[in-house]
């Protein structure tokens, strides 16, 4: 695309050199002479064709632009969306391991209150709910990884699709 625009530029640029060096040659006399001219209406035409020439590539790369920032606002869209799946499986992550370290208190408090040969029921409850919780967040933490690989997995699955189509 870049080599197109340097070589229009340089075929304009050699084009109003021939204009400008046609109406130098011919001089006031001569052109009166030459009646209408006809180099220079050969060179007027071919600076018409050249601002066609141009016009279009101009046009091309408008569209080549409106192309490309719609593709960067589509993946920008992608970014976020994986950054949010990134923060909820961050913040189950954390529900986790926080679970997980109220499970192995009660179950050191319990063991202790068993090698007393104290069977506190409270302990033994307590005990039970951390467990609890530590499976739902264990659940909530496995849900939310594979929704996040699942997010990640879908626009190559897009891309597979759309190629097989």
């Amino acid at each position: 695309m870049t080599q197109e625009i340097v070589e229009l530029e340089r075929r304009i640029t050699a084009a109003l050199d021939r204009i400008g060096q046609g109406l130098s040659d011919l001089g006031p006399q001569a052109e009166a002479e030459v009646g209408e001219g006809t180099e220079i209406e050969e060179l007027k035409a071919a600076l018409e064709d050249e601002k066609l020439v141009t016009a279009q590539l101009e046009e091309r790369i408008k569209t080549l632009h409106a192309r490309q920032d719609g593709k960067l606002a589509e993946v920008t869209a992608k970014v976020e969306e994986q950054a949010g799946a990134m923060a909820k499986l961050d913040t189950e992550l954390q529900r986790l391991r926080a679970a997980n370290e109220q499970l192995r208190a009660s179950n050191v408090a319990l063991r202790e209150a068993n090698e007393h040969g104290v069977g506190d029921a409270h302990l033994i409850n307590k005990a039970m709910q951390a467990e609890l919780e530590a499976l739902r967040a264990a659940r909530a933490a496995d849900a939310a990884e594979t929704g996040t690989i699942l997010s990640a997995l879908e626009p190559l699955l897009e891309d597979d699709q759309g190629e097989g189509a």
